[in-house]
């Protein structure tokens, strides 16, 4: 198998796949399972690129930050942008300071040395964290801002991470006025890089006639790439830049979504397979296992002491209770971000940096498999599960062809307008053809005598030109339908 590398992949991606069924049958992440995979397979091929590695886990951030941006609604952004965005710059700071003054009573480092610990495990990851959450959803006001704050902080633990590497390879040159320009300079740039370049990807998939709808999920891709790579030339954050593309992309009508969407899915969870493997292939058990009390002394002070600390100074003056910073701060799982960022250091020839290594090793283990494991439980402990994720208020399904028009799935909201009459009775363009109704499980057809109900699942065909319209139609709620015709309503009354 060793020589025939194609073969070696195909086996190592189809027991991914089939690991994530296992390991959701008992109740471990799946992320834990790759990374011992990958120690398994480092006992028959020997492997230390560690350049390498950290190319493909840009790679890897990348297309994992584009797929979660795609997913993210602007309007629950909103809804907790605030703190959200506090914990992924100040709650990284916070949780990165406190691990590293543990870190340097504790292992003995350079106090620099113990901060780059801190940075490096310092943000969350987006994909880890709901990957751990499985075919459970918590409250919206919880889900949006661990959401929001792991798709966005991780410019904030990768520019800490450089910043104290070239303090440590330049001591005294450091100059404080040029740090706090550059890293509003990076995230600036990387917002405004992120929405320039998400129109223009919007304009292109929207305008540009390809000879295949399979070409569009790979020009989204390109320009996710695009967008990273001309970021980081830039000197700003291409992170940032991705996530925030994605999030502008995924909240306006594209030609063929629903295709870019689960083309995005399954290659973000290859990369997730490809970069916990290769974890495990860059951890020797006979190494490691040197570094065993100090990974997990560290680790379980980063889930009960420095990531609570980070959480609950940070969102001090916030709205939210004990209990949900409690959980905040439980949900705060590690995962890729530090993989890559723990290469940093071996890279950069940094002294003790395959003690960091191994340390972020154990730290990723225990996140996902003590944290991993009991985000459910805890979940419904505190009283914050919730059945089921929430359906999307509008869903390209399938494309059809060259004749512009799409089969979509349209979701009535609480409160519907349409409330109550019959699916043929609604005021469609005659370009529309409704197709069926959806309510729990049952497929209502036109003419079956039944009414319209809040939380139905509208099925149609319609020109993509005409989504717009049929979406803000659909939409509408009983009050909505008040305000456009108070006149007529006051005359009834």
């Amino acid at each position: 198998m060793l020589d025939h590398p194609i073969l070696l992949i195909a086996v190592l991606l189809i027991a991914g796949v089939v690991m994530t069924r296992f390991a959701s049958g008992i109740g471990v992440p799946s992320l834990v399972l790759f990374i011992i995979i990958g120690m398994l397979l480092n006992q028959i091929i020997y492997y230390d690129n560690v350049q390498l590695t950290q190319t493909i886990g840009m790679i890897a951030l990348t297309i994992i930050l584009f797929e979660g941006g795609l997913q993210t609604k602007i309007s629950n952004i909103t809804k907790v942008a605030a703190p959200a965005l506090l914990l992924a710059t100040v709650g990284v700071l916070l949780t990165s300071f406190t691990l590293g003054i543990f870190a340097y009573f504790i292992l003995d480092m350079e106090l620099m040395t113990a901060f780059l610990l801190g940075a490096i495990v310092g943000s969350t990851d987006a994909a880890a964290v709901f990957a751990a959450f499985g075919s459970k959803s918590i409250k919206d006001k919880l889900a949006s801002t661990l959401e929001t704050e792991s798709g966005t902080n991780d410019p904030m633990a990768v520019f800490l991470t450089v910043t104290i590497i070239s303090v440590i390879q330049m001591p005294g040159e450091t100059n404080v006025l040029i740090l706090i320009l550059t890293f509003f300079w990076q995230m600036g740039a990387g917002l405004a890089a992120g929405l320039l370049i998400g129109m223009a990807g919007i304009y292109a998939i929207n305008k540009v006639s390809l000879e295949s709808s399979g070409l569009y999920p790979v020009l989204s891709l390109g320009f996710a790439m695009f967008a990273f790579g001309i970021t980081e030339l830039a000197g700003a954050s291409g992170l940032l830049a991705v996530y925030v593309m994605a999030v502008f992309m995924g909240n306006r009508s594209l030609t063929y979504k629903y295709s870019i969407l689960r083309f995005s899915e399954g290659l973000a969870w290859t990369m997730q397979i490809v970069m916990f493997m290769m974890l495990g292939l860059l951890a020797f058990p006979e190494e490691s296992l040197n570094y065993a009390f100090e990974g997990i002394l560290m680790a379980l002070i980063l889930m009960f002491i420095a990531r609570p600390a980070g959480v609950f100074l940070t969102l001090l003056a916030s709205r939210f209770n004990f209990k949900e910073k409690l959980f905040l701060s439980w949900a705060g799982l590690r995962g890729s971000v530090p993989i890559v960022l723990a290469t940093y250091p071996l890279v950069d020839d940094i002294e003790n940096g395959y003690m960091i290594f191994n340390i972020v090793f154990f730290i990723v283990m225990f996140s996902a498999l003590l944290q991993g494991s009991t985000i459910t439980p805890a979940a419904r402990w505190l009283g914050f599960e919730k059945d089921g994720g929430a359906m999307p208020e509008s869903m390209e399904l399938l494309t059809l062809g060259e004749s512009r028009k799409d089969i979509y799935g349209i979701r009535l909201p609480e409160g519907s307008a349409h409330s109550g009459t019959a699916p043929e009775d609604l005021d469609l363009s005659a370009n529309i053809q409704l197709i069926g109704v959806l309510r729990n499980d049952e497929l209502i057809t036109p003419g079956q005598g039944a009414s319209l109900q809040a939380d139905d699942f509208i099925y149609v065909i319609m020109p993509r030109r005409l989504r717009g319209e049929t979406e803000e139609y659909l939409g509408r709620t009983a009050e909505q339908e008040t305000d456009r015709h108070p006149r007529q309503n006051t005359e009834n009354t």
